[in-house]
């Protein structure tokens, strides 16, 4: 079986306060776009996890989509399986690549071995991997709140808009960033934002985490003035960073843009 998780971009990312459980209490509107990982899962007679592409540095067992299988075994006494991930989506770069790849183990486990697990059911799971996996079991734009696991469905039509990623290697912890942060309340709500036009998104839709990476890596900020000096209609960080997209009304600015770090082009995924 083979699938391809995608990654996703936030439209806004608001930090609301710390959390007793050590987690940040969050708002952001996520959305997946059509840049993707390989991943093929079938039945083994042993276990097996082979990762190529882009090299992920850990511990044998350490992987999220290891930790994926152990789950669900555990749960269901699965058979071994052999996973094999083609790792194409930069890490460390606020484009949930690691999340995506988690879940979508559970998706194939859960076709693989016919377990019938809702989508509820797969979201409960994929909470225990991480707090952006369960966005990743359905392919529709949502608000995320709670440590990011609580989820809404939204109806954004990003389709007759092109989109530009941009990446510049480098690797942002998410400690790191969350370290620099300073939690607040955001004037007006997120949907709203949202539902308001495009154009105001510039002035309205935040990503709380750029303040603090930007004051760190300035070269991240030169990105996201590229693409609003190149015609974006809006420009923000994707999630905890380094990845800066933007968004363009028309296809020839957006296809005609040019750096040594874009790592996508083209038009979004219709997530109406």
């Amino acid at each position: 079986m083979i699938l391809y998780p995608p990654a996703k971009i936030n439209l806004g990312l608001n930090i609301l306060g710390k959390r007793t459980d050590g987690y940040h209490e969050i708002e952001s509107c996520m959305v997946s776009i059509p840049l993707y990982d390989i991943l093929e899962v079938t039945k083994s007679e042993t276990f097996e996890f082979i990762q190529t592409g882009i090299k992920i540095d850990g511990i044998p067992g350490g992987n999220l989509c290891e930790k994926a299988f152990v789950l669900l075994q555990d749960h269901y006494g699965l058979s071994p399986v052999r996973i094999h991930l083609r790792k194409q989506i930069p890490i460390g770069a606020g484009l949930g690549g690691g999340s995506a790849d988690a879940t979508f183990v559970l998706l194939a486990l859960n076709q693989l071995f016919q377990l019938k697990l809702t989508s509820a059911e797969l979201k409960n799971f994929a909470a225990m991997l991480g707090s952006d996996c369960p966005f990743f079991v359905e392919d529709q734009a949502q608000i995320a709140t709670g440590r990011g696991e609580l989820l809404q469905a939204i109806n954004i039509d990003l389709s007759n808009y092109y989109l530009v990623l941009l990446n510049p290697g480098i690797h942002v912890g998410t400690k790191e960033a969350y370290a620099g942060v300073q939690p607040s309340a955001p004037l007006n709500s997120l949907v709203n934002t949202l539902k308001a036009s495009i154009h105001q998104w510039k002035h309205e839709l935040m990503n709380d985490f750029e303040s603090s990476v930007f004051s760190q890596y300035p070269s991240i900020l030169a990105l996201k003035e590229q693409l609003y000096d190149s015609g974006a209609v809006y420009a923000a960080m994707s999630g905890s960073g380094s990845s800066v997209f933007g968004i363009f009304e028309h296809e020839e600015i957006a296809m005609n843009f040019t750096s040594p770090h874009l790592i996508y082009k083209g038009k979004f995924i219709n997530q109406s």
